[in-house]
């Protein structure tokens, strides 16, 4: 009996030992891989712009506040650098670029695994006690680890989120739109982030003013993918806002929103000028496959079927996403940039798309970062 508690007392503390140890990490700067640094138009006026940053993320890049802010600066001083920073500028990043905030202040071997899966179980496994509370306050989710390591982080990844995109607004003098996140009822009070880890979850994106400020406004995924549906609420298309903002009225969809023509009847509705769309494509390669449909949502009575299996999937995305559909909402500019990056397994893709008075706009790809500036 005595070997027996000698034995379990000995597992429990190389636990212990296994799960704090490696958890501050210190900051070294990964590779930014920039590739491209454009600006679309050359000859426009430049009273207004949005700046377009598709970053190249790695795990590493999210393992703490300094990490994730270090990174995002080294592309704001590029713009920085190319002149693209002005009074009217409007920076726009791409979806899921806080979610993977999700490994925040965990052991350094959740960045270096393989693959998202083994990552999320050294979450768990590092983690029992923390979110175990979690695991139990499902609110109907098909995926309830997923639901409930979100949960669990959820407090840490918005403040991080918040802290970084407030400080980097400041600092470069700009409006940003920063990108989606993942978190549980999220809402904005006293210039705050707030979560509720009874709600459910729900892919966001906020944007962040100049002076000190969180715009009390947030556009929560309406149209999530498949691979969302598990453990993502839906937001009703009706609660989309419009941000009056230095560049115009401007609506924010993410990623599959810009699918759907419901979407653009309610920018019509609010009268916006401008529509930025921040997007993340999962896989290697996956814009030049065969296009397979509509993932997660009906196929629109507009769209045409036979397209399916016979155009890319960049075609798709030209034909019935920003590009194709934009025009029915009456907004003159639209802007749509893509997370690039090695994340894990999960694989990334795809080009920004920068459309203007119907237009679409040529620009140099990068199959790594980008940076592209659209005066108009």
């Amino acid at each position: 009996m005595k070997l027996m508690r000698y034995v379990a007392v000995s597992i429990v503390a190389m636990w212990a030992v296994w799960a704090y140890y490696g958890r501050s990490p210190k900051w070294t700067s990964s590779e930014p891989s920039l590739m491209v640094t454009e600006s679309v138009v050359q000859d426009s006026v430049c009273a207004r712009n949005v700046v377009g940053i598709q970053p190249y993320m790695v795990p590493s890049d999210y393992l703490s506040e300094e990490h994730f802010y270090q990174k995002l600066k080294t592309y704001f001083d590029a713009a920085q650098r190319a002149g693209y920073f002005r009074t009217n500028t409007v920076v726009l990043l791409p979806e899921y670029l806080g979610t993977w905030l999700v490994i925040v202040g965990e052991k350094q071997t959740a960045a270096n695994t393989e693959t998202a899966t083994g990552a999320m179980a050294i979450l768990v496994a590092s983690n029992p006690l923390k979110i175990l509370p979690h695991v139990f306050q499902n609110q109907g989710e098909a995926d309830r680890m997923a639901a409930a390591i979100f949960r669990m982080k959820a407090q840490s990844m918005a403040t991080i989120y918040s802290s970084v995109f407030t400080r980097l607004a400041r600092e470069f003098g700009v409006t940003i739109n920063a990108g989606s996140i993942v978190l549980p009822g999220p809402r904005v009070e006293s210039n705050t982030i707030l979560v509720d880890l009874d709600a459910p979850l729900y892919n966001t994106t906020f944007v962040f003013h100049p002076q000190d400020a969180i715009d009390g406004q947030l556009v929560m995924k309406s149209y999530p993918i498949s691979a969302e549906m598990p453990f993502i609420m839906a937001a009703p298309i009706e609660q989309l806002p419009v941000y009056e903002l230095s560049i115009g009225k401007t609506a924010l969809l993410v990623c599959a929103d810009s699918w759907y023509p419901e979407s653009y009847a309610r920018i019509q509705e609010l009268g916006a000028e401008v529509v930025l769309v921040n997007s993340y494509c999962a896989g290697e390669s996956t814009m030049s496959q065969s296009w397979r449909g509509y993932d997660g949502g009906n196929m629109p009575g507009d769209v045409d079927t036979t397209h399916v299996g016979t155009i890319t999937e960049r075609e798709a995305w030209i034909a019935h996403a920003l590009p194709g559909r934009i025009a029915s909402s009456g907004a003159r500019v639209g802007v749509n940039v893509f997370l690039r990056g090695q994340l894990w397994d999960l694989g990334t893709d795809g080009q920004p798309f920068f459309v203007m008075d119907g237009k679409l706009l040529g620009v140099s790809p990068s199959e790594k970062a980008g940076i592209w500036n659209l005066c108009f």
